[in-house]
């Protein structure tokens, strides 16, 4: 960026308040998304032409406090603390303005200049309420500005008064906390003071009150004055045991009373206004919810939408995936007029064929993304997670790990490593563990060109139902083991379950756009680099080392024999047998190259054992390399079948008459692909979040478990004559 950025505007709020809207509305395509560093929360910033200059705009992670219960709490915070942008424009959902307002009165604890964006406005209205912004500016001595960010309505204006908000110094908001309260916190503060504790960087009286709320990192903050910390985790005790003893509740709760209360308060003052003759209206969401999520209803409804989904994927994506396989092709064609040898092989074995065969599948994977994007945007995922809690109980989840698990995959598209990740909101370490092992189980983005190729060549025309019986077959699966650990190695009791259901809203079509795009690029970068390596790391694996003089050269030496007598023979019918003749015999040759090569010789060695399961040598190096990268499954076997098969036939016709390849074969590769060992970043993310010892555990026990279905359903399958 070479033009100066003159301000920094941090959009913050709860959850499903609409900031990511407002944020896509006023950054619209100049936006850069990507992680803080070191963990993988996403970290969204845009840039905004303003009258006074360039104004840098972050969508802060969506939070409910400020307190350090999360890693994206944790982060909002030190931004702000840290970075101390000029201004927050605090997303409010106005049809819970209580609720949201909880976050706003933190901000101002902390002293940061505040706008409020009184987002859905239409919404609240539509149910018969009215919000007095002047009022509520009033009262709380913020800019307010109402706003629909979903039909871009106040969203410049928002912008605009964060920009000329008339507070240009922090000053923090000092709340009443009670007579049990008010007098620790001020001589913590005065201690803090005194000590001249961080107090260039926090508040004195917020440091102080979050070491009331039992806060762990400022808690360990203090741990760097001994004789400070000493004193105020004295007095935190004794108040504490004070209000235990005669409120029979904690300090933190406190807290949180009276925070409501100064909230109330406000409200109470002509904020707020309920129309009487409205006052009984079922709300919208409400009434939709009473199908959608029905005891009966809504699994069912849920199942269709997600086959219809499928359904639509498959139905408009084939024309498009048929352009872009066109186009490799005519690449790939393109290059065969370069001289013969090692170059060509590389472009066109390994380059075109391993990455053409992932790229070949974007415009399906795109479909999808929209798909689910619309599923988030209108709040429809929610109610999933909240109908799937009934059942996750009956396996010892928690309802928490629906998101993991969705976001894994559950509905095809995710990604397993940022569900691993997102597995840190279960406060139980067991249900924790146990959503770690088994989201992997989920039909993530790399792994849905396998099942779509396959799907292709050996069930035309059903691809679909072949996606959705996938789908239902991971989460089964991930039930049972789930089960099944938590009855043995990791075993405890449940924790309850807690959700919030956002309204139902329609997704904007900017929103819809920037979300699919953002997914699939990261799946085309991901071809372009990851699998560009490892699709010319097992070229070369499959090209060396070179098939021996001594062996070559009885096969070289026929061929050159027929092609001699070709170029002398004359009747048409003597002329296309030998033609043939020397295309078995090169195909024959290729065979016995890459039988000697190194990835041949890896996937002959475990033939004997991967052959039960109805694995050839050449699907054994394809596993093996998605143990890196499951996308990389698809490009060995497109220049596995590129190296020794016939080239004027599709990718997915070439698998279907390939020697070795039936409809049992098929499965029992789905089967395994879906449930063995995480790529190699999940192997790494739960080591992260639990130990090693337990990623291991995810490799050997997958894998094994996997094998041992695949296995069964080859040899059924095979008894079946599929």
């Amino acid at each position: 960026m070479s033009e100066s950025v003159i301000a920094t505007i941090a959009l913050a709020g709860n959850p499903n308040a609409g900031k990511t809207t407002l944020f896509n509305a006023l950054t619209g395509s100049r936006q850069h998304v990507g992680n803080y560093p070191g963990i993988t929360v996403e970290k969204k910033e845009g840039y905004v032409d303003t009258p006074a200059g360039l104004t840098r705009v972050v969508d802060l992670p969506g939070t409910y406090s400020l307190t350090a219960y999360s890693q994206e709490e944790l982060v909002a915070r030190d931004f702000l603390i840290h970075e101390r942008p000029q201004g927050v424009i605090n997303v409010l959902d106005a049809t819970s303005l209580e609720r949201n307002l909880y976050l706003t009165v933190q901000f101002l604890e902390i002293g940061i200049p505040v706008t409020l964006a009184l987002n859905m406005v239409d919404a609240l209205e539509a149910k018969g309420m009215t919000i007095d912004s002047q009022r509520l500016a009033s009262l709380m001595n913020v800019p307010v500005v109402r706003t629909v960010a979903r039909s871009d309505k106040g969203v410049r204006e928002a912008l605009d008064a964060a920009m000329n908000h008339p507070q240009k110094v922090w000053q923090p908001l000092h709340i009443s906390y009670g007579p049990d309260l008010d007098p620790v916190l001020q001589e913590m503060t005065e201690l803090i003071k005194k000590r001249n504790f961080l107090t260039q960087t926090y508040p004195p009286r917020w440091l102080a009150l979050k070491f009331l709320e039992n806060d762990l990192i400022v808690r360990q903050l203090f741990e760097a004055d001994s004789e400070l910390h000493r004193n105020m985790r004295d007095m935190a005790d004794d108040v504490a045991r004070h209000c235990e003893k005669t409120l029979k509740t904690q300090p933190e709760f406190i807290v949180a009373d009276y925070r409501y209360g100064y909230i109330a308060s406000i409200l109470r003052q002509g904020v707020l206004t309920i129309q009487p003759d409205l006052q009984g209206r079922a709300d919208l969401s409400d009434k939709i919810d009473s199908v959608l999520t029905h005891q009966l209803a809504g699994p069912t409804i849920m199942l269709c939408v997600l086959y219809g989904l499928f359904s639509v994927t498959f139905a408009i994506g084939q024309i498009p995936m048929g352009w872009v396989e066109s186009f490799f092709e005519w690449l790939s064609s393109l290059a065969m007029h370069l001289p013969g040898g090692l170059a060509r092989s590389l472009i066109v074995d390994g380059i075109i064929a391993g990455v053409g065969g992932v790229l070949g599948f974007v415009p399906l994977i795109l479909i999808m993304f929209l798909g689910i994007t619309f599923l988030e945007d209108s709040g429809y995922m929610a109610r999933m997670a909240y109908m799937l809690d009934r059942v996750f109980r009956i396996f010892g989840l928690h309802g928490s790990s629906v998101v993991p698990f969705i976001i894994s995959g559950g509905i095809p598209g995710g990604c397993a490593v940022p569900g691993v990740m997102a597995a840190r909101t279960l406060r139980s370490p067991k249900e924790k563990l146990a959503t770690l092992l088994t989201a992997p189980f989920m039909v993530c983005g790399a792994k849905v060109p396998v099942f779509i190729l396959l799907a292709a060549a050996f069930f035309p025309g059903h691809g679909a139902r072949v996606m959705f019986l996938i789908t239902l077959t991971g989460w089964a699966a991930a039930l049972v083991v789930a089960k099944l650990l938590r009855s043995s190695v990791i075993r405890g009791p449940s924790t309850p379950f807690v959700m919030e259901l956002p309204p139902y809203r329609m997704p904007t079509a900017m929103g819809m756009v920037l979300h699919t795009w953002e997914r699939g690029w990261q799946y085309i970068k991901k071809a372009g680099t990851v699998i560009l390596a490892i699709s010319i790391l097992i070229w070369a694996m499959m090209t060396f080392p070179a098939l021996s003089v001594e062996l070559a050269a009885p096969i070289e030496a026929q061929i050159e024999n027929l092609e001699t007598r070709l170029a002398s023979e004359p009747v048409e019918e003597t002329r296309l047998a030998l033609q043939n003749d020397i295309a078995e015999l090169g195909l024959r040759l290729k065979e016995e190259t890459l039988a000697n090569s190194l990835a041949g010789r890896t996937g002959r060695a475990i033939e004997p054992v991967t052959a039960w399961a109805g694995f050839d040598w050449r699907t054994n190096i394809a596993l093996l390399g998605g143990i890196a990268a499951k996308e990389v499954i698809v490009s060995t076997l497109a220049t596995a079948h590129a190296l020794g098969d016939d080239q004027a036939q599709s990718f997915s016709e070439r698998i279907a008459s390939a020697p070795g390849w039936n409809t049992s074969v098929a499965v029992s590769v789905m089967i395994f692909v879906l449930l063995y060992s995480p790529c190699f970043v999940t192997v790494v993310a739960i080591a992260r979040e639990a130990s090693w010892g337990w990623a291991v555990f995810s490799v050997v026990f997958n894998t094994s478990f996997a094998f041992a279905l695949a296995v069964a359903a080859y040899q059924l399958g095979m008894r079946m004559g599929w």
